[in-house]
């Protein structure tokens, strides 16, 4: 080989090596890129169907992908928020945004049923428009969207009206002139696509454009149906239906010309029983309707007003008072009665509701709260397990009329059953006085004081139980029964189970019930010594922006305050970008960092700064900014969720960074790390210390 022909040939190797190294930054920036993703592709328009005017807006989702509805309960993932930025004086909004099918599975963690949709989304909200001159309609979605992870993404529209919107006009399409989707941050998710159950609304995106009642969970309906078949159940063991069980099967088996018409009278009256129940539900659905009976489980008022109201029927339940409907009713139903033929059989039935109904009425209330509150065709649903419970005994007792002699004696145990029944409606009534307390965050019902009033409520029926206390409409016993004794060690060992709770002991038989566990004086249970944590006032010196995390670790929620803390006592950064709906942050939290060997590093070793991504406090005006991308930063949210693009190219949760006080990595193989196993994250974690200098 010659000069020249070397020469070329060193030529070329250093342009094929200029040529690699650019592939490979190349290849990494896209790499680094594809971290940001949006799986929902969003468009929108207004039409005019008749005298509607309806603003329709459809996301088509990617494959594997599902985002959450409105209708998803609070203390879950992030339920869908529509803003109409521009209603006052334009337009007003006709009821709540409809929508189109959803699906619905069990989250574990949370302890709430998720509704959401895969594949597309549907959504319509019709409007009256008042100002004649409104050019757009300017609406803000904020969503979370989920496969293995969830990203927390805002959409803004800007619906172009036309100018003239008449009556008379045919149907005009306007679509959206602004498409602005905004990432916000992304977690990591716990539904597998396979725990998801059948659809709950069975209505394409083309047919929901008629009508799209709110979703109703199918694994709820089943629930409700089985609970409202127990209330039932209940109801027949109460002093105002059991002993009617006799008489009335009595009444048909011998006032009918032959067994089999006594037999057909008893059936049709336990249906008519179920009609009558089953229509009262049909009433409650059509007076408030089904979206706005899913719409209101999460108004403040209507928890309020529903505690009370159980009350009222608990204290009813435990001897205080009676309430009873007006014996003007149990007159007439009577006479219509005494008329015989069908018509007399269901007037009879409607005597049997009047009539119990200082019985059954709690309980049918209860039902119809707890069913309201579910939204959709619940009401219906629990009135069919309800009044099927109370009608199948006079159906099976006319069809085998010698089972009548096996029957218990009436005596002072139906009232035992009815008082049990009070302090089920009790309990149940904090319920809902926690949830009117979570939506406002008021503190005042934290999960302590709430499982401090269920132990005091169960421990008294415990009492009750064992004979240590009578109520009023007691009968004097010398001795209880077995099935009394029984039941009251069975609510005894449920009054010690929960004890363990006020010290942090998660409570999965009840985990629906009381308030989450970060909902409390103390995450870590009452005096601090759940999970190796410490009370805020063991700790002297505490300094300014810090407070305790979770497991008792000092945790700062602002950058600048952790960074001037860790330079001051010269320690490494450990960045936590979390959300206060991550499922697998709170997993991490509470698997990983509750270990033995993690822990103490945790709290010795690092500074931890964890910065939530989706908390929607706004920030003073002087620091709210825009990007060079256009995205307004407004929320403290937002400013966190744009410190780790920016830095770190990504927008997953969890997301663990080590950093030295200047914010460079301190790990070079894994700079940063995620959802991970303990033994990983043991090693990540050492490795990013060990090299701080």
């Amino acid at each position: 080989m010659n000069f020249t022909q070397a020469h070329q040939s060193i030529i070329s190797k250093s342009i094929w090596n200029k040529i690699n190294v650019f592939l490979l930054f190349f290849f990494f920036a896209l790499a680094s890129n594809a971290q940001i993703l949006e799986p929902v592709k969003w468009t929108s328009k207004i039409e005019k169907k008749g005298d509607k005017v309806i603003l329709i807006f459809d996301g088509t989702i990617e494959k594997d992908w599902h985002m959450y509805s409105q209708f998803t309960p609070d203390g879950g993932p992030l339920a869908l928020e529509i803003s109409f930025k521009n209603q006052k004086g334009n337009y007003e909004l006709i009821g709540k945004a409809k929508e189109g099918k959803t699906r619905t599975a069990f989250n574990d963690v949370f302890g709430v049923d998720e509704t959401f949709f895969e594949g597309k989304a549907h959504i319509e909200q019709e409007i009256k428009i008042i100002n004649p001159n409104l050019k757009t309609v300017d609406v803000d979605f904020d969503f979370q969207v989920c496969k293995e992870v969830c990203i927390n993404s805002s959409k803004k529209f800007s619906i172009a009206v036309p100018s003239s919107f008449k009556m008379d006009e045919v149907p005009v399409v306007s679509e959206a002139k602004l498409d602005e989707t905004k990432v916000v941050g992304l977690a990591v998710d716990t539904v597998k696509k396979e725990e998801a159950v059948q659809p709950k609304i069975e209505k394409t995106a083309e047919t929901a454009a008629a009508e799209i009642p709110a979703p109703a969970p199918s694994r709820s309906l089943w629930s409700i149906f089985f609970l409202a078949f127990l209330g039932g159940f209940a109801a027949l063991f109460t002093p105002c239906v059991f002993p009617m069980i006799p008489m009335t099967v009595s009444f048909f088996t011998k006032q009918s010309k032959s067994r089999a018409k006594g037999i057909r009278n008893a059936i049709f009256y336990g249906l008519s029983i179920i009609a009558i129940y089953v229509i009262l539900g049909l009433i409650v659905t059509k007076i408030f309707g089904a979206d706005a009976l899913n719409a209101l489980s999460t108004d403040v008022w209507f928890n309020l007003i529903f505690f009370v109201i159980l009350i009222i029927f608990a204290v009813s339940f435990l001897g205080a008072f009676e309430i009873m409907l007006p014996n003007s009713w149990a007159n007439k139903a009577d006479q219509q009665a005494d008329k015989g033929g069908l018509v007399g059989i269901l007037f009879m039935a409607l005597a049997l509701a009047i009539v119990s109904f200082s019985c059954t009425g709690p309980i049918v209330g209860t039902l119809l709260v707890e069913a309201a509150s579910n939204g959709g065709i619940a009401p219906i649903v629990g009135m069919l397990g309800f009044s099927s419970a109370l009608a199948l005994p006079f159906m099976l007792f006319a069809l085998f009329p010698g089972w009548l002699n096996s029957l218990p004696k009436s005596g002072g145990w139906l009232n035992t059953v009815k008082v049990v029944l009070g302090f089920l409606e009790l309990a149940l009534a904090f319920k809902f006085l926690s949830n009117a307390d979570l939506v406002l965050q008021l503190h005042f019902l934290e999960r302590e004081v709430f499982l401090a009033i269920w132990i005091a409520i169960f421990g008294t029926l415990a009492f009750y139980l064992f004979g240590k206390i009578t109520l009023p409409h007691d009968s004097p016993t010398h001795h209880i029964s077995v099935g009394r004794l029984s039941l009251g060690l069975i609510v005894l060992s449920f009054t010690i189970y929960m004890i363990p709770g006020l010290w942090g002991a998660p409570l999965k038989l009840i985990s629906a019930f009381p308030p989450p566990p970060q909902y409390s004086e103390s995450p870590f249970g009452v005096g601090g010594s759940g999970n190796g944590a410490v009370s805020a006032g063991s700790i002297k010196g505490m300094p300014e922006g810090a407070e305790l995390g979770p497991h008792g670790i000092m945790v700062f929620h602002d950058y600048e305050e952790g960074l001037a803390y860790a330079k001051e006592i010269n320690k490494p950064i450990m960045l936590d970008f979390t959300g206060y709906a991550c499922v697998n942050c709170r997993k991490m939290e509470n698997n990983v960092w509750s270990d033995p060997s993690v822990l103490p590093i945790l709290k010795n070793d690092v500074v931890l700064i964890s910065l939530y991504v989706d908390d929607k406090r706004e920030l003073p005006k002087e620091e709210q900014f825009t990007t060079e991308a256009g995205d307004k930063i407004i929320t403290v949210g937002d400013k966190w969720t744009d410190f780790m693009i920016s830095k770190y190219k990504t927008n997953t949760q969890p997301l663990y960074v080590i950093t030295d006080l200047e914010g460079n990595n301190l790990n070079s193989t894994k700079p940063t790390i995620s959802y991970v196993s303990t033994e990983e994250y043991l090693q990540w974690l050492k490795e990013g210390i060990s090299n701080f200098k």
